[in-house]
């Protein structure tokens, strides 16, 4: 059996304080540490990388450099520790399988298996996957030959958009209009390496248009527990303009997912993707990521990631009501049918706030000012992203997406608005953020057509 079969693992149900290592350093995982530094079943939190400031407010170093080659020295500090959770944030690692060696009799992970990481690691076997699934999804098809992909899009009359197969950080999707801009997507991708080893093959798809939609699951391998519907914001500029992004920005709830799109979301995509893996003998534990577009036929499954979505798990974060470590607790044990959650009545909006040159060269070592005023208003979240404080304690930008200010409010327009004051707050030289995060869940039918990028 590939992957990881739930197992009981008694220490983990008597109430005892557990110790838990975090793997990751961006927004995402400084969300999760947030909310596991809540739970009164924390003993200590160790992370892997403390180069965010928000992070290093929250845990201790582990000190173990994180490379799979080297992995019995993260199972050696696990042991030492007595680790009782692994929760591993971004999708590398997954990838890489960290989840398979740092499981053990006594110590519980959360996060797929590298078997099952492939959903996202490998787009090509994804959609492989989706079709034996009869899951609903964009018709495509998998060229690893550059020339051949370009003969292929020469005979489409209608846009397509290409993708590079492998991890690309949300970068590797281009939507094209024409031949012309296919060619160059492939030529990008396949020719230039402009995303490395992620582009050597590419998946060609039809476009696809309507509104699109995050809906994340927690799975246990058996069971699977929806959690509230994002959008997010996959173009760099206002108006869905400008280059693909890992993500500059979300909300949540949002007002498309009806209780009749999420009940054939979870009927006719999470459910048969998670059959058709354990009929492949691949046990899936962890966030199970659906990126949708909502066609005139129904939901499509654009991709799907393994891991919480980056911004998306920032609003969605803000207004859990619960325990988020006895839920990761409960799904990496297989035992999600006895864990309980609960969610804030307000709304929550994330507005990412981006460095100069962002997605393609984003500049760093730029003094950022007002960070403090904007983290003491009421109803605002600040999850640092892409930040570093230098030998003085100057807080700097050190990544392309720097920092991710969530408002929450009653309805979606006041905690867009609370986001927004937070936002005129900060400051950094070249500092980029759009103006209309959440604005299209005032008029649904114009929301954004723009194929996503995860």
């Amino acid at each position: 059996m590939q992957g990881r079969e739930p197992r009981p693992l008694d220490a983990h149900r008597t109430g005892n304080a557990i110790n838990v290592l975090l793997m990751g350093s961006g927004g995402r995982e400084h969300a999760i540490a947030m909310r596991l530094r809540e739970s009164p079943r924390l003993g200590r939190l160790w992370l892997t990388d403390i180069s965010n400031p928000g992070l290093q407010m929250l845990g201790t170093p582990a000190g173990v450099p994180v490379s799979i080659k080297e992995a019995y020295r993260l199972v050696q500090f696990c042991d030492h520790n007595d680790i009782g959770l692994v929760v591993i944030g971004p999708e590398d690692p997954l990838a890489d399988g960290f989840a398979d060696a740092l499981e053990s009799s006594n110590r519980l992970v959360f996060g797929p298996a590298k078997a099952a990481a492939r959903l996202e690691a490998d787009k090509a076997w994804s959609k492989q996957m989706m079709r034996a699934a009869a899951i609903p999804t964009a018709e495509g098809r998998v060229f690893s030959n550059p020339q051949s992909a370009i003969e292929y899009v020469r005979t489409r009359e209608d846009g397509v958009v290409v993708k590079a197969a492998g991890l690309a950080k949300g970068k590797g999707v281009t939507v094209c209009d024409d031949p012309d801009e296919a060619i160059a997507a492939i030529q990008e991708a396949m020719v230039d390496r402009a995303f490395g080893e992620a582009g050597a093959k590419v998946v060609i798809e039809e476009r696809l248009t309507g509104p699109e939609l995050s809906v994340l699951a927690l799975v246990d391998g058996r069971t699977i527990m929806m959690l509230p519907a994002c959008q997010d914001h996959k173009r760099l500029r206002s108006g869905d303009t400008g280059p693909n992004t890992g993500g500059m920005g979300a909300f949540c709830p949002t007002p498309l997912a009806s209780e009749e799109v999420l009940q054939r979301v979870e009927r006719e995509v999470l459910v048969p993707i998670v059959d058709v893996l354990r009929r492949d003998e691949i046990v899936y534990r962890g966030v199970l990521y659906a990126g949708l577009m909502l066609t005139h036929a129904g939901p499509k499954v654009l991709e799907f990631n393994v891991r919480f979505g980056d911004p998306e798990t920032q609003p969605l974060l803000s207004r859990l009501k619960g325990d988020l470590l006895e839920l990761m607790l409960a799904t990496a044990s297989g035992r999600l049918h006895e864990g309980s959650i609960g969610w804030d009545d307000r709304s929550a909006c994330c507005v990412v706030l981006a460095s100069d040159g962002y997605p393609s060269k984003p500049r760093t070592g730029v003094p950022i000012q007002g960070v403090e005023i904007a983290e003491a208003m009421p109803e605002v979240v600040i999850h640092h992203a892409g930040t570093r404080r230098d030998s003085s304690g100057l807080l700097l930008t050190s990544g392309g997406r720097v920092l991710n200010v969530t408002g929450l409010g009653a309805t979606l327009a006041a905690a867009r608005t609370r986001a927004y004051e937070a936002v005129s707050k900060i400051h950094f030289e070249g500092m980029q953020y759009r103006e209309d995060i959440g604005q299209a869940a005032s008029a649904p039918a114009r929301a954004s057509s723009a194929a996503r990028a995860r």
